[in-house]
């Protein structure tokens, strides 16, 4: 066997049971129930990362009370309806060895009415930081009756097979907020001193040991928030571990990142480190002699983990969305497979991005993540008749359908007019701290040559190319170009932006090609809210460009503030110079200068700037559809060609044509 990743072979005892490797897929939302149960969709899931060889599995938290419901996918709470259904989980997880713990929370003060129906609960009653809403500073009675429900929870997860629970502290849940100063201002027995602040964790967690016995693995998932350690610093929760730990009242510590109050480090995007987690696991490391620590938060490679295994900085490691993205990472990994490793590229766009919208997580790279029940898992099983299949362009459309086709025993030729894969995701790619498409798109490189997929680059082809190559089926996925016309949404009756034939008007394609070379002064005109906006003008600003970034939104960043990305990258702009002008469109640009209309104020100004560049929406691409058409061939249209969109949708596309060849 391969001696890579030797640290993270090692089996690991944990309670009662014993981990056969370290790394593990972590507590996270999939927001999949189906009134409150969890259905196929949540089965197949958490089968697929089980099959997939993940060493323990941390189902998403369910809430244990009415008053702590925070997403319209949680599961029923003091109901045991949902223990038949999750009894199918753990079953099916455990054939593949997996270990199995269900996430118990409560969120105090930041719960959701619109959820909930009920008032949030908390220590002494501040405001949530989910919303506006004020909650409701429990009585005594109130506690006891929340500390049996957590013992309640615990028990129903038992009963539905789960060989322990976490209970989770982190973000500033309830737990914390008893434990925090910050969060409790309490003046009786649950508030003051330390140990008062402590008593709350300490009766749910011993009364959790008494109903369920002393095999039951019990874990308790904390983060360190480094932005706002007034709430609670990594001195006192390393105070906090230690004293709980003294008392052996968890088996293990999970260790993340960020919270309520700062969202960006929950699930931080590109724009934070790998291993973001990882400092702050060791420190809590050091501090207890009991419990194993879990180490987690952009822990995003097997390169990672077993680096933070080897290093000491924790004993086991939760990789969550590198296991959405490739549910077989944790298999290939220890095999000694790291570069068959689908490799996430921390964008949240269909996980955290369909999460913060109400909806059940999927994966940009990855679309068969919450489809397994549907689309089944890799490697997918072969097509009954073998056919020639030629794919028209390589951008992430083409390149999906491509491998999947190839994979499932298609004989595929995928011809691309460039020099290189990827179209214009590769320019994303380009823009600062999102290399990891790149490697994304080395990954397709890989696998493409792996499956024997006939890759011409520097092909263009037209209608009579494609008519005599005697393909079976004819896959176009030939994208879309800017549209060059400055047509602004905001903007219906004017079709074409006066003055947008001027030299100097460039596109964030042309500019991240580096086709062009934009002047000192440069205005970017951002409608649509994207990282081709604003990842254009941070590219810029960092090459000593002055940009002035122009949008009809309230802010920057608009479509990104569903990643958690768009506040940093406001911060990144704003260190870097960069102006913002919101709630105005260009009204004109003059060569030289631009007419600017603020819609908020009804006020027109005029501006010098020495460059125009456009992130507006594309046009696609469909002049060799068109040609085509009417012709005795089997021709599919995907991704960009169809619509433009982001790539979530090319890739889908391309994925779910190539089930079907």
């Amino acid at each position: 066997m391969s001696s890579t990743f030797n640290h993270l072979r090692e089996p690991l005892p944990l309670g009662s049971r014993t981990l056969k490797h370290r790394i593990n897929f972590g507590a996270h939302t999939a927001n999949m129930s189906v009134d409150g149960l969890p259905m196929e969709r949540h089965l197949g899931y958490y089968a697929a990362r089980a099959e997939g060889g993940a060493a323990m599995i941390v189902v998403e938290p369910v809430p244990v009370h009415r008053t702590g419901v925070l997403t319209r996918g949680n599961f029923r709470h003091d109901d045991d309806a949902v223990i038949p259904h999750f009894r199918e989980i753990t079953k099916a997880c455990h054939e593949y060895g997996a270990v199995m713990i269900q996430q118990l929370y409560h969120v105090g003060a930041h719960g959701d009415w619109d959820n909930s129906y009920e008032p949030n609960w908390s220590p002494s009653g501040l405001p949530s930081m989910h919303d506006t809403d004020g909650s409701h500073a429990m009585s005594v009675d109130e506690i006891r009756e929340i500390v049996a429900s957590f013992a309640d929870a615990a028990r129903r997860a038992q009963r539905a097979g789960f060989d322990g629970c976490e209970l989770m502290a982190a973000y500033n849940a309830l737990i914390e907020q008893f434990w925090s100063p910050a969060t409790n201002m309490r003046g009786d027995a649950y508030g003051g001193s330390f140990e008062n602040r402590m008593r709350f964790s300490n009766e749910v967690l011993s009364r959790i040991r008494e109903e369920t016995g002393p095999d039951f693995i019990i874990g308790m998932a904390i983060s360190v928030d480094p932005a706002y350690p007034e709430v609670l610093s990594l001195d006192q929760q390393q105070r906090i571990a230690a004293w709980h730990d003294e008392r052996a009242l968890f088996d293990y510590v999970t260790v993340g990142t960020g919270g309520y109050f700062d969202f960006t480090r929950l699930i931080p995007t590109v724009l934070y480190e790998d291993k973001l987690g990882a400092s702050y696991a060791e420190a809590i490391k050091r501090v207890v002699k009991h419990a194993r620590v879990q180490a987690e938060s952009h822990i995003r490679t097997a390169e990672n983990a077993d680096y933070v295994i080897a290093s000491g900085q924790a004993d086991m490691v939760s990789i969550v969305r590198g296991q959405i993205a490739d549910p077989q990472l944790a298999n290939k990994a220890i095999q000694g497979k790291p570069d068959d490793i689908r490799p996430c590229i921390s964008c949240n766009h269909q996980c955290w991005g369909r999460r913060s919208r109400d909806y059940w997580i999927s994966c940009l790279i990855n679309p068969s993540a919450g489809r397994e029940f549907e689309w089944g898992t890799e490697p997918y099983p072969g097509a009954e008749v073998a056919k020639d299949i030629l794919v028209v362009g390589a951008g992430p459309a083409g390149l999906e359908a491509s491998r999947v086709a190839a994979m499932r025993g298609h004989r595929v030729t995928l011809v691309e007019a460039s020099g290189e894969l990827g179209g214009q995701f590769r320019l994303a790619g380009q823009q600062p701290r999102r290399g990891q498409i790149l490697d994304f798109l080395r990954w397709y490189e890989g696998q493409l040559d792996r499956l024997n997929v006939d890759l011409r680059y520097n092909s263009p082809v037209d209608a009579d190319d494609v008519r005599s190559f005697g393909a079976d089926s004819i896959v176009l996925a030939t994208g879309s170009q800017p549209a060059e016309s400055g047509y602004q949404r905001v903007l219906p009756g004017v079709k074409r932006l006066p003055g947008v034939d001027a030299a100097n008007v460039f596109s964030v394609e042309d500019v991240m090609n580096r086709a062009v070379r934009p002047g000192d002064r440069v205005l970017l005109l951002d409608d649509t809210g994207t990282w081709r906006g604003v990842g254009t003008a941070w590219y810029l600003a960092e090459r000593g460009h002055k940009v002035c970034l122009v949008t009809p939104d309230p802010y920057v960043g608009r479509e990104l503030t569903r990643t958690s990305a768009d506040i940093p990258l406001r911060e990144t702009l704003s260190r870097l110079g960069a102006e913002f002008i919101t709630n105005s469109v260009l009204r004109s640009w003059a060569g030289g200068s631009a007419t600017l209309y603020n819609f908020m104020t009804a006020t027109e100004s005029r501006r010098e700037f020495d460059t125009l560049v456009l992130a507006c929406v594309n046009e696609p691409q469909t002049w060799l559809e068109e040609e085509l058409r009417g012709a005795p061939l089997i021709l599919h249209a995907i991704g960009d060609c169809v619509s433009p969109r982001q790539a979530p949708a090319a890739i889908y596309e391309g994925r779910r044509l190539g089930l079907k060849l």
